[in-house]
């Protein structure tokens, strides 16, 4: 198990977040949500996209941005953000073994003081034209980039 993990900043689509928690089931990473989410995180979208690998998941709710700000405070962790508005490609980015990966909402990414609050932000390059790659698809590019640099 690596001490790496996934925070979803209010999360809106169900399906989404269910496949970011398969995924950080079989990779063993723990994950935040931030709420408020855009749905029940109980949604049954979530739960059959997620399917029975929920129950591997290492998972932390906070109630709010504040509230797991004050958490981080407590571990001392990096906090990573995945952005379109970066400068610095994912690959480049050198990793902690402890980084938080922070991904925002698929509607309207994140505010602008969590975005001043990262201490990275790193963006996956695209093609000229295109807005984004779907939030679950970035967030498994970028922590298996992570997972390579640290040793998974």
């Amino acid at each position: 198990m690596t001490a790496l993990r996934i925070a979803l900043y209010q999360p809106d689509i169900p399906g989404n977040t269910g496949t970011i928690l398969r995924l950080a089931a079989c990779l063993g990473l723990g994950v935040d949500i931030i709420e408020p989410a855009g749905f029940d995180i109980s949604d049954r979208n979530l739960k059959r996209a997620g399917m029975d690998y929920i129950a591997s998941v290492a998972l932390t709710r906070h109630v709010s941005w504040q509230h797991f700000e004050d958490w981080r405070a407590t571990t001392g962790r990096r906090l990573v953000l995945a952005s379109t508005r970066a400068a610095m490609p994912y690959t480049d980015h050198i990793f902690q073994v402890d980084d938080i990966l922070l991904f925002g909402r698929e509607s309207a990414g994140v505010p602008d003081n969590v975005h001043e609050t990262a201490e990275a932000r790193v963006l996956i390059p695209m093609v000229e034209g295109q807005r984004s790659i779907n939030v679950a698809m970035s967030c498994a590019m970028i922590a298996g980039e992570a997972l390579r640099q640290t040793g998974f």
